[in-house]
């Protein structure tokens, strides 16, 4: 097979990546993409660091044997935690979702960061790490605040993105933001679908920055600059890439909620079983 015609592996804990997913199709229509949930496992928001690294490495384990050109950990809490342990293991380009986040945030905050997430990744400190020092890259004071919103997360997956549940427990978790941050970083892969009680409960001003759009933006400008892109490679060529769709667990579950997550209807969704 052509190098660039090697699909993009792209995993998470279960349906949240597909936010990610979905963007990537966006920017990078003609690439083939396998997307891999660990539904058996999720969440890993709860987990420990050492099941997280062990679980993130099982997964890529599995994506390698599809020849990946690229790796994207779409997952917050295994980019907060195995990240490093990924690039040292496999001989191909890892992705993780928070720092292009937070180049993002720094760029353009005027000194006062907000980050949401889960509770693996707000505890492992990767956000609070990763924004000093790009701030000191970037010569400015950042002022962090975080939270974990562990509740976030069901609630994406019921479909209650603007009932007055969801809103309540968006103005518990938020409101002390309210005033004190300009800008606030989704930490986790299903909050994007959340933005409008998040937005109302903290506030017009703040702008709300997703890890899944500036991933896209970086997965982009490294295949272009490793001369893998499909479509500046192969303009001539250009069609719509397929996306294959594995989990470990559930599948009729996964694609029920996952198409409220890409926008649009997935196919055959592959169940396998990790070694």
């Amino acid at each position: 097979m052509d190098l660039v015609d090697r699909p993009i592996g792209l995993f998470d804990s279960g349906v949240g990546g597909l936010t990610v997913l979905r963007t990537i199709k966006r920017v990078l229509p003609e690439e083939n993409i396998i997307y891999f949930g660990d539904t058996a496992r999720v969440p890993y928001g709860t987990k420990s660091k050492s099941t997280i690294k062990k679980f993130s490495l099982q997964n890529v384990r599995f994506l390698s044997q599809f020849n990946i050109k690229l790796l994207v950990v779409a997952c917050n809490s295994s980019s907060a935690v195995a990240l490093l342990d990924l690039k040292r293991e496999f001989n191909i380009s890892v992705l993780g979702v928070i720092e292009p986040a937070v180049r993002k945030a720094v760029q353009i905050s005027e000194g006062k960061i907000g980050v949401i997430a889960t509770s693996a990744t707000i505890e492992s400190g990767a956000y609070q790490r990763t924004i000093r020092k790009i701030a000191k890259e970037e010569n400015k004071e950042i002022e962090i605040l975080v939270k974990d919103c562990p509740l976030f997360v069901p609630l994406a997956e019921e479909g209650w993105l603007q009932n007055k549940i969801s809103q309540q427990v968006a103005q518990r978790y938020l409101s002390f933001f309210k005033d004190k941050i300009d800008v606030l970083i989704l930490g986790c892969t299903h909050y994007p679908l959340l933005k409008r009680i998040i937005r109302k409960a903290t506030g017009a001003k703040t702008v709300l920055i997703d890890s899944a759009k500036e991933t896209a933006r970086l997965v982009k400008d490294v295949l272009e600059k490793q001369g893998l892109s499909a479509h500046k490679t192969k303009p001539f060529l250009s069609k719509k890439g397929r996306v294959k769709f594995y989990v470990s667990d559930s599948p009729r579950r996964f694609k029920k909620i996952g198409e409220r997550f890409l926008g649009t209807g997935i196919g055959k969704v592959e169940c396998i079983k990790l070694e």
